[in-house]
Formats: C-alpha cells, structure tokens, sequence
C-alpha cells in the first residue's frame, strides 16, 4: 500500500500483466473529437492526457484508434491504421510517461455502429443488420475480410507500441465489430462465427491471439467487455461472464474492463447522466469478478472517491473507471491522496459540454471546467494544487488589483475563482441570501439536485481562495465609487420575459408565471397547468414534474416536434418519457402559442393551420429570459473610464456553460488589462 490515508484501496498499486498501476484510478476510454481531420492525434491529446496523469490516475486509456480504413463513424477520430500517427502517439505517450503513469491506446472497429459518410466506403458487420441510429444496411463480412481485420488489429497494436504506449485495450463492448458478433441480436450468421456463443466469440479471440503474439508478452493486453446491452435478444451479464471465462482460459489477456448498453440503441445507460443512480452499472463487474482471476474494471457514474473505495472495498472490482469525474477536476486522484477530497470539483453528469459537445461534432469540454478541451491552448486551470509541465509560468506580480464582481451565479463565481487565483483582491457581492442564481433554482426541482454541485464546488475555491463573498448585498453606482476598486464584472443574470402573446400582469397575469417564478417559490400554481417549452430544455420538463409532483394535471405545449428536445443531445430524454409518462404529463408538440385572453390560450398547429384552445387554470412560461443589464449601463455611465465588463445572462442569455466560459475569459482578460496598468490608471 502507497499512502492514500482513508482510501486504503483505492491508493493501494497493482499489476497489469508487467506494468505496474500506482493506485485503482482509471482514467479509461472515451471520445474526445481532438484529433486532427487527417485522423492525426493532436497536441491537445498530449496536454489532455498529461493534465490527468498529473493529477494522479494509476492508469489511462485513450480514446479509441480505428483499425480500418472502412471504420471511420465520427469525423475526428484517430486512424490507427494510418502510420502517420507514430509521431503523434509518441507526443502523447512521453507527455504521460512524464509523471510515471502507465497509457494504454484502445483499438476498435466499430463494424455496423458506423456510416460510410466520411469513408464512403460500405460498412461492415457480422450480418447485415441495419444500426437504429445510422439506418445503414451493413455488408456482412466474408472470411478474407474477417482475417483482414485480425490483421489490421495486430497491426494497429504494434503500432501503438511502437509509438510509446505501455499496451492495448481492445474495445469489444459498446460499439465494436466484436461487439456485433458477440450479440445474438447483430450476429445472425450460419457459419463457424454465428450460433453457439463458441461460434460468436471466435472473432474475439482470434483478435486476442494475433494481438499478443504481435505486440509480445511484455505490453498489457486488455479486453473490453459489455456485461448488458440492453436490448432485445442482446447480451445478457450471464453471456459476457462466460465470455470472460474463456478469455481467462485462453490466455493472453491481463485485465478486464467493462461497459453496459449499445452505444447507439441504449448509450443513455452508457454516458448516463443524473437521472441514473451513481454505481449503477456494478452488477457487471462484480459478477465477472467473482467468476475470474484477471482484474476487473468497473464503470458507472463515480462521482467522488469515497464511492470508488467502497465499491473496492466491498470487493466488486480491482480498478475503478473515472472519466467525467477526471475530466471536471483533473486533480481528482490527487486531492483523495492528499487528505482533500472535500476539495474536489464534482462531476455534474449534466453531459451538456462532454456527452453533448461530441453529439454535436464538436470537441470534448466541460461546464464547470473551462480549460477542459483548452489544455494545449490554456495549461491546466490555476486553481491546480500541483505542478505540472503545461500552463502558465509564475511570474512575478505587482501587489494585487481590487476586482469588484456583481452577481454570484455560476458567471461571477467563476469570474471571482479566475481572477482570485491569478492574484487579483477579489470582492463579490450577491443581492440575495443564497449564491447560485438561476443554477440554484434549477437543482431544486425532481431528480436535478447533482447540479447544485456547480455552485457548491465554485463557492468552495471562493472561500479557499479569500474572495470576500458578500449575501444580501446589492449594489448600485454608488456603491462602486466608495469600493476604489480597479475593475468591476457584472454578472446579474437574466429577467423573465413575457412573449408577445401574452397580456401584462396586470390584464390577467396573476394566471401567468414563468418558471423562474415557480421555482423560487413566487406562485403556486394548482390546478390543471399549461407549461410553454420555447427553450427545449430543462425548464419546461423539469417545472412540469414538480407541478406534477403537487398533483396538478400538467400538459407541456411546444412549437417544436418534440417536449424538450435539447434532452436528446444530454441523454435525457428517454428517462424523462418514462418518468412524464408515470406522472402524467402530458406532451403537446407542433402547436405555437397565438394569444391569452377570455376564451383561453390559443393554440395555432403550424402543420395544419388549425386552431386549438386550452383553458387551463395556471400558464407557466419557459420562454427566453432578458438581460439584466440596467446596472452595467448605469455603471458605465457614471464611470466611463473605469474597467467594466459584462458576462453571462447579463450579456447574453444562454445556458451555465456559457458563463462559465465568459467567467474564465473575462477574468484572464481583465488580470492581464490590469497587471498592465498603474493602479491610479485603472482607478481612474
């Protein structure tokens, strides 16, 4: 055992095959989109990954590498089959190598979970099975092409160790071709490789063979299973517990990893957000644990390292996947190791900037981590607790710059956490009793209180890095004349805003709220509901479960085809269709609201032109908020020449990640402005 204090197992080293893990933190596979559009990997990989191993991970496995030129589902993907990744691998494997922690490469063909989009090549699978997210008929593979992806696996696998990585995972579980001849409900050939589970795991172990007699005894060969794909006729945990037994009887392979659902049938269970209870996936590795030697690794949701720990302890598995929890603090190993795991900035499974971005084609980021994604470009955050070879050099300062910030939601909290860390005096003030803003609100209502974790974790480096927080405090013109300070950031969020089509509050109003106000606790409706979802997003369904929840009769109308259909993009939407539909809740899509008055709501459904009409007791508006920018005006009015700046809602109302993002930015902006500055200067 190496240190670690409470955490004696999850601190305690292990070995893989010939590679020793310092401690039970796996920084395991996921997709990044940080490759270049070539398939090169990149200098964000390296910092990427370096970020990670110097926060402490006993172990990380990078995203997966295509064996195959007919493997090419999502734009940005490394192409390991190409050898002009050599040099890229190399960059990467020394940027890890560098704080003495062990990087596997995972290859993988994802066979009929693809397109030919980028390829345009036809797709291949065991059967020509159609996947039900790309509807793309796939060519069933014949012998010659199924000894060419064993080759092309061995290949890629002596590639990547030539390029530096201490060994391979083979991904055989949520989106592979491996995966597709494992499953009875893909697999559906007559030869030596379909039938029997013998038959079905053939291709498997015939990658296993060519793999580690190409690569040698001496890398770690991992295998990467799914224990459940949650889906009819799929693989049960009783077929991947028997696969792993014959893995383990083969020989060959020096570790287990696992995975539940099919990336592109069930992937919410996959990337599961809040929604789905921490450790909910456990089963699996707990039951290939107990029927096999080689170690395990579990997945599913670990939020912090007091979970992971028990979940050792209690003898489910021998490492224990961390992907999100890493990527919204990087530290996460090392505060546990250090006695801090209070400290740690916890993963929100929001999926908006991770799970999110990467549906939307773009690169991996985070909400509450603003440098992730931004390694290469930024370094690490600096509110960092350790000393890595990325990010910014120590540089001597001047005495600190007073920076006034107005509003503590998530923008000024981060605005305050930024600008504090880079050496600025930093006061915030809070015109009520609670910081959070609209980020509070929204962990108030059913199954959403994990988000509240964004405003807990800023709060927490406000107090560890002296920022002088001040509640119930607002602040006007004069109040920034009397604090002689060098700058000020508003960031007052956002005021509800009453469509076109409804009348004031003083023409029937008090039957018309916005969610903001229902939150808050301003009204209460009763009754039957009307909730207008024009954001596609939390608001309405989140409002509409509480009123449900309350017993009122709750019908959600949208303009759009569907209720909140930004929750598809997140991974929420098939657990909030079971939960609308077990409360009730009513789903009305394609109609836009056309007025309010004596004869109800009015109701136009836009592929008709028909007219409908509601009557209910309460509306309740999930519509687009205004700015909140009076104060900013006035300050720059009667300050012209100070330093203001405007951030969040306050400029633009979005979503948290977008003040999260502003936060950082304005406050390194306003650092630098600053430290350029004579304090009369920025005073004046």
């Amino acid at each position: 055992m190496s240190g670690g204090g409470r955490f004696r197992y999850l601190f305690s080293p292990l070995k893989l095959g010939s590679v020793a893990v310092a401690n039970r933190i796996v920084f395991s596979a996921h997709l990044t989109n940080y490759a270049t559009q070539d398939g090169m990997p990149s200098e964000q990989h390296a910092a990427y990954y370096e970020a990670r191993a110097a926060g402490g991970a006993g172990l990380i496995i990078t995203e997966e590498h295509s064996v195959h030129p007919t493997d090419w589902p999502y734009e940005k993907m490394i192409h390991g089959f190409n050898p002009g990744v050599l040099a890229g691998y190399r960059t990467i494997t020394e940027a890890v190598h560098r704080h003495g922690v062990p990087i596997l490469a995972q290859i993988n063909h994802n066979g009929g979970q693809a397109s030919s989009m980028y390829s345009r090549l036809p797709v291949w699978a065991p059967s020509p099975v159609p996947d039900p997210m790309f509807r793309e008929v796939p060519k069933a593979v014949e012998q010659r092409e199924i000894d060419e992806i064993i080759e092309s696996y061995a290949v890629v696998a002596a590639r990547c160790i030539d390029g530096g990585f201490d060994g391979v995972e083979l991904q055989c579980s949520h989106s592979s071709i491996v995966r597709g001849f494992l499953s009875p409900a893909t697999n559906r050939r007559s030869d030596s490789y379909g039938g029997s589970l013998d038959n079905r795991s053939r291709l498997l172990h015939q990658i296993v063979a060519a793999v580690r007699d190409r690569i040698g005894p001496g890398p770690v060969l991992g295998v990467r299973l799914c224990g459940d794909e949650l889906i009819e006729d799929g693989t049960t945990i009783d077929d991947a517990v028997a696969v792993a037994i014959q893995i383990e009887a083969n020989g060959g392979v020096d570790y287990i990893n696992t995975s539940i659902g099919v990336a592109t049938a069930s992937l919410f269970m996959i990337e599961a957000s809040m929604h789905i209870p921490p450790e909910y996936a456990m089963f699996i590795p707990s039951a290939i644990r107990q029927a096999i030697d080689l170690p395990v690794v579990g997945v599913g949701r670990f939020k912090d390292p007091i979970q992971a720990e028990r979940a050792l302890e209690q003898g489910h598995a021998d490492l224990i996947g961390v992907v999100r929890g890493q990527i919204a603090d990087p530290d996460f190993a090392l505060k546990a190791r250090a006695g801090r795991a209070d400290e740690t900035r916890l993963c929100l499974s929001c999926n908006q900037e991770c799970v999110g971005r990467m549906g939307l084609n773009r690169w991996l980021g985070c909400i509450e981590n603003p440098y992730a994604g931004r390694e290469a470009e930024l370094g690490p955050s600096p509110t960092s607790h350790r000393p890595v070879t990325l990010g910014r050099s120590a540089e001597p300062r001047p005495p600190a710059r007073r920076l006034l910030v107005v509003g503590g939601g998530p923008g000024g909290l981060q605005a305050a956490v930024t600008a504090a860390a880079n050496g600025l005096d930093v006061t915030l003030h809070e015109a009520t009793e609670h910081l959070g803003g609209q980020a509070r609100l929204a962990a108030s209502v059913p199954s959403r209180a994990e988000f509240g974790d964004l405003v807990r974790n800023l709060s927490a480096e406000c107090r560890r890095l002296g920022v002088d927080v001040n509640l119930n405090s607002p602040v006007d013109t004069g109040t920034i004349g009397s604090a002689q300070v060098d700058a000020v950031i508003v960031a007052t969020g956002g005021l509800p805003n009453r469509p076109w089509w409804a009348p004031p509050s003083s023409e029937g109003g008090d039957r018309i709220a916005d969610v903001i106000d229902v939150l808050a606790g301003r009204v209460h409706p009763e009754g039957s509901v009307v909730v207008i979802d024009d954001v596609g997003f939390h608001q309405a369904t989140s409002v509409a479960e509480l009123l449900a929840d309350r017993h009122c009769q709750v019908e959600i109308v949208t303009k759009a085809m569907v209720v909140g259909q930004d929750l598809g993009i997140t991974l929420d939407m098939e657990t909030w269709w079971v939960r609308a539909s077990a409360k009730g809740i009513v789903q009305s899509t394609d109609l836009v609201p056309m007025g309010y008055g004596d004869r109800g709501l009015t109701l136009l459904h836009h592929p008709t032109g028909n007219e409908q009409t509601r009557t209910p007791d309460w509306v309740v508006l999930a519509t687009p908020p205004r700015p909140n920018a009076e104060l900013y005006f006035a300050i720059l009015a009667a300050y012209p020449d100070h330093l203001v700046r405007r951030i969040g809602d306050c400029l633009a109302p979005r979503r948290a990640h977008a003040a999260i993002i502003e936060g950082r930015r304005v406050g390194d902006a306003l650092t630098t402005e600053l430290y350029s500055m004579t304090p009369s200067a920025a005073r004046s």
